[in-house]
């Protein structure tokens, strides 16, 4: 059952930071700042006032776009402020307390780390690793996974795909797998432990062979070069991964 009031405060919550992460996810593969300054048009250049940067309402009411010059804002702002939302609403609803923080935490990173990983095929350690470390700590008052579990699948989970990669490398002579997956990999297995991480590969798989497979249907042409962001459909399976784990215990 939802608890409205923690349903308020960590859909403001996550407004928020979805406003910090949307920022961060434009400007960090662009080498650009995100701490420090105040933000500004891209086109016109004006900085921004208090009324154009409330989370989602602002984005909604100036329709996307400039007060000043009508250029266009990239809709991944709303949709990040928008997606954190609701990521914050349901875990502090669901979980008040410590723990709904933890799935709030756990849910804005990797919604961060799915979004750079489609755009952009990179999944920063600075992400990763810190996803990493609230799983072995935090983590623990978030799901009902023993220390020595989260540490065999932190440590397990990164070795498969860095063996993976590497004999890819060895093989073929080039990347295949970037080391990004292998720690995203790790990351999951420190929040849900070892014996989840089949499940989450698996499904994760599935559906990338699922975007592959729609795009041969929609008339693309599918090549050796071709680059799929695992990272992506990682973060999308870890929680349905972890779900059927938790079904047929």
């Amino acid at each position: 059952m939802i608890n409205p009031l923690w349903g308020v405060l960590g859909a403001a919550a996550g407004a928020i930071a979805g406003s910090f992460l949307g920022t961060l996810v434009l400007r960090w593969p662009e080498g650009r700042g995100v701490a420090g300054g105040r933000s500004a048009c891209d086109g016109c250049g004006r900085v921004l006032g208090a009324i154009d940067l409330v989370p989602v309402i602002s984005a909604l009411a100036l329709r996307g776009r400039c007060r000043t010059c009508g250029a266009k804002i990239d809709p991944l702002h709303g949709w990040m402020e928008a997606g954190c939302a609701v990521i914050g609403a349901l875990a502090c609803g669901a979980s008040p307390g410590l723990a709904g923080a933890g799935w709030a935490l756990f849910g804005w990173l990797l919604l961060t780390l799915a979004v750079l990983d489609w755009r952009h095929f990179w999944l920063p350690d600075a992400l990763t690793l810190p996803l990493a470390f609230l799983g072995l700590t935090l983590g623990l008052w978030v799901t009902d996974v023993t220390l020595a579990d989260r540490l065999i699948g932190a440590a397990g989970g990164y070795a498969v795909l860095l063996l993976v990669a590497v004999s890819y490398r060895a093989v073929r002579e080039r990347e295949g797998l970037g080391l990004g997956d292998a720690k995203l990999m790790g990351a999951l297995g420190g929040w849900f432990g070892w014996q989840a991480l089949p499940f989450i590969l698996l499904m994760a798989a599935s559906l990338g062979l699922s975007v592959v497979l729609s795009g041969m249907v929609g008339g693309r042409r599918i090549t050796a070069a071709m680059r799929v962001p695992l990272g992506t459909f990682l973060a999308v399976a870890a929680l349905p991964g972890w779900w059927v784990l938790a079904l047929i215990r």
